[in-house]
């Protein structure tokens, strides 16, 4: 194995992180960003009120992207588990 290709698996599964990460964050920072706004707009600055919705936002994302999220791993993992033998050499 070179080291080129070990960089190309380790850029691999830091891509898969990210997008398999990405629609939980993106729905927190929407979220958030929403939020943080009618707090500076109504001047009301409790921390569970800000917590609460952002935390509700990202379990929703999870369970709305978990088929997607898992069928992503699964495809990554059966081309690395399938790549063995080019991985030993």
């Amino acid at each position: 194995m070179t080291p080129e290709f070990a960089l190309h698996i380790v850029k691999q599964a830091l891509m898969m992180a990210f997008w398999i990460a990405a629609p939980m964050l993106v729905a927190a920072f929407a979220i958030g960003v929403f939020i943080s706004l009618v707090q500076v707009l109504t001047s009301m600055q409790d921390s569970a009120f800000s917590t609460v919705p952002r935390l509700a936002a990202f379990l929703t994302a999870l369970f709305l992207s978990l088929p997607w999220m898992l069928s992503q791993l699964l495809s990554y993992t059966t081309g690395i588990f399938g790549d063995l033998g080019r991985y030993a050499r």
